[in-house]
């Protein structure tokens, strides 16, 4: 991991951002945190994205299977959002006793949902569409 550090420095000091980088070997994470804030505000998840592909090339060349990228802090805020609003969508759909149609999510987020609402005995959980408009629907069980 430390070398998986080394190399995403370099790409980010060739890049002219101002930047810190965490590492976490235990758990495969690699935190990212850019100062600059006008660049987050317009850029943030297009920024997430595009340095999770880049970091993933590094790492295979590095031969890392497995690395968890997040740049600051908006997967972990945004899986905190899609849990609230998982169990809000079960409470919904207990209260108005008809299925919630969450929308379009990618697979990750997707299963965040389904974790989150599996031990819960009163609704079940389904996902339904195709490509980028696939999203769950929660429903009575």
């Amino acid at each position: 991991m430390d070398l998986l550090k080394q190399k995403i420095e370099e790409v980010l000091v060739a890049s002219g951002i101002d930047f810190s980088v965490e590492a976490d070997n235990e758990t495969q994470r690699i935190n990212i945190f850019i100062q600059d804030q006008e660049l987050v505000e317009k850029f943030l998840p297009s920024l997430v994205k595009d340095l999770e592909h880049i970091v993933k090339l590094i790492a295979k060349n590095l031969k890392i299977d497995k690395v968890n990228i997040d740049v600051n802090n908006y997967k972990r805020e945004r899986e905190h959002i899609i849990v609230e609003l998982a169990k809000a969508a079960a409470r919904k759909v207990l209260l108005e006793k008809k299925e919630i149609i969450l929308p379009p999510m990618n697979s990750y987020e997707r299963r965040i949902v389904h974790v989150e609402l599996a031990t819960r005995p009163d609704v079940k959980t389904e996902s339904i569409g195709e490509g980028s408009e696939r999203h769950i629907v929660v429903k009575l069980f």
